[in-house]
């Protein structure tokens, strides 16, 4: 499994480092350097690309705040004991695929846990009957309907992907006027006034920006095979 040191040094997910390889596309030269357990700057750049994944889904699921960066801890410790025999071949099993498989399983364990938790003594009314069955898993947690909210966020942290990447090319200035325009909705007129720019600008610029973005999503999202 992973080193203590490296999981120690991942941190809280929440409040994850972001260093400039950031949400990379999933590249198999990545893949193989996980193989070793002791690259810590690999296993970085993994947890940092798709805790937040993770984390999400989990929360979709059904799983509280907690429960879900405990998921997120618990699925990289997955992926790290099974990529001794992990071969990547979108042909049969796509990392997509198969990192969705494990989060999904470390979902019903939580559950699990939490649904087979002691409990208060209550006392139940006579003509009430206790099964030994397995705990109920959510309809949300069936493989075709957690798939589909996998690729949702999986869409999502591409898009994030793509933000990043642009954000490192160009203008800290040029970003945020995109940023309030087209992620905030904010009218170019307001943004002008704030920024000191014309409402012309501020379209030319969101055009600009927004045609650098939709290309890093297309570039993503050839290299994931998604």
């Amino acid at each position: 499994m992973v080193s203590p040191i490296v999981v120690a040094e991942m941190g809280t997910t929440r409040h994850a480092a972001r260093p400039e390889g950031e949400l990379a596309p999933t590249r198999q030269s990545l893949l193989e350097r996980l193989r070793d357990l002791e690259d810590h700057a690999a296993w970085q750049e993994f947890f940092d690309t798709y805790w937040k994944l993770i984390y999400c889904a989990a929360i979709k699921g059904g799983l509280s705040d907690d429960e879900a960066e405990d998921v997120v801890q618990e699925a990289v410790i997955g992926v790290a004991r099974r990529m001794e025999s992990f071969r990547y071949d979108p042909q049969i099993c796509s990392f997509k695929g198969w990192l969705m498989h494990i989060t999904r399983r470390r979902i019903i364990d939580r559950l699990r846990k939490r649904q087979t938790r002691p409990q208060a003594f209550v006392p139940l009314p006579a003509d009430t009957h206790t099964s030994d069955s397995e705990p109920q898993i959510p309809d949300t947690l069936a493989e075709r309907a957690f798939e589909e909210i996998w690729d949702g966020e999986w869409q999502r942290n591409l898009v994030d992907a793509a933000l990043e990447r642009v954000k490192r090319k160009v203008s800290g200035e040029h970003y945020q006027i995109f940023y309030l325009h087209g992620v905030k909705n904010m009218a170019a007129r307001d943004i002008g006034q704030l920024m000191g720019v014309s409402a012309t600008k501020v379209y030319v610029i969101h055009h600009r920006v927004a045609r650098l973005v939709k290309r890093e999503i297309q570039t993503l999202t050839k290299r994931e095979g998604a």
